[in-house]
């Protein structure tokens, strides 16, 4: 559980060498069941920008992950919120060779479960 800045810098090391691996199954670990995640990547995988429940998660992800030939996502840095508990991670995601920055929004129930999520992305790197 993560309760201070500390705490969410090892979550988000964490977060980033499960994505380098493509284990979806780690990634979906601190997932709650009725979690609420919206990307505009998901879109373009599933055809709708917000998903609801585990199920349609890890469709999603599984789904994109059979599109990836090599993936590395490089941690900038985080921002923790403890009264909201609410994280935010910087990375660089090259995917496919394509760099691109970024930054998801993670928000956690009292019992550490992620209830809500999403990904942002901006410019190329190095744009």
């Amino acid at each position: 559980m993560i309760v201070n800045r500390q705490d969410a810098a090892a979550f988000a090391e964490q977060w980033i060498a499960n994505w380098n691996r493509l284990d979806v199954d780690r990634v979906m670990s601190h997932f709650a069941d009725q979690a609420r995640f919206v990307s505009p990547k998901a879109l373009r995988v599933v055809g709708r920008a917000e998903l609801n429940g585990k199920a349609a998660l890890r469709a999603y992800w599984e789904a994109a992950a059979r599109r990836v030939r090599a993936i590395h996502f490089s941690l900038g840095h985080v921002v923790w919120d403890a009264d909201r508990r609410i994280l935010v991670v910087f990375y660089e995601a090259d995917i496919n060779g394509t760099k691109t920055r970024a930054c998801e929004m993670m928000a956690f129930d009292d019992s550490g479960r992620q209830i809500d999520g999403e990904a942002l992305y901006g410019a190329s790197a190095g744009a």
